[in-house]
């Protein structure tokens, strides 16, 4: 049984992870950093979505198990592609969803609706044991709103508006949402590759 750490201790994203791999998880155990015993923070001192995921993925595959991690953000145009790797912390310490969305609103006051392109992005990062490693991305596409809609979501869902089907972040069913989201198609492309590795190696 290959055993496969997520750096995380989210428990939805462990099932995600789960379901993505199908078949899969005949041969493979995904675990969290708790099942490991690991308790310690991760410090993503990264600049980039690659390096931040590719710091978390690594902590699992030096202690002897294959890892893997995520890291996702906002990059707006008119922004030089800020807030980027600060997407979480972008207003600043005691940053919230909220105050988040205001700052970037605030930023982008004086920027016309032609210029207000932005897209979200997604890095896995899988790293083995013997310190190779391969990454995957995803992106999607959309447009910064001067205010919010819709009320699902998290983050700048309300304001990253999907010209595809016609609605925000924050107005998408989950289905529609994982089914275009940076994050979603990152995971699956993560998936196909990671199954392509299960059938060369085996389930050594």
């Amino acid at each position: 049984m290959i055993k496969l750490v997520l750096a995380s201790r989210n428990k939805k994203k462990i099932k995600e992870l789960e379901t993505l791999l199908g078949d899969l998880t005949s041969k493979v155990q995904v675990l969290s950093l708790d099942d490991i015993g690991y308790t310690d923070d991760i410090v993503e001192d990264g600049d980039t979505f690659a390096a931040n995921s590719r710091i978390k993925a690594c902590v699992p595959a030096r202690l002897g198990y294959i890892g893997i991690a995520d890291d996702s953000g906002l990059m707006v145009d008119a922004l030089d592609g800020a807030p980027g790797v600060y997407s979480a912390r972008f207003s600043g310490e005691g940053a919230t969803d909220e105050k988040n969305n205001a700052k970037l609103l605030a930023e982008l006051e004086n920027v016309s609706d032609d210029k207000r392109s932005a897209r979200f992005c997604t890095v896995v990062t899988c790293a083995f044991p013997d310190g190779s490693d391969f990454q995957v991305e995803g992106v999607c596409e959309g447009t910064i709103l001067r205010a919010a809609d819709g009320d699902g979501g998290f983050g700048y869902d309300p304001l990253f508006y999907y010209a595809p089907l016609g609605k925000t972040f924050a107005s998408l069913s989950a289905d529609e949402k994982n089914a275009v989201s940076h994050r979603g198609k990152a995971m699956r492309a993560f998936a196909k590759k990671f199954k392509e590795y299960i059938e060369a190696n085996g389930d050594n």
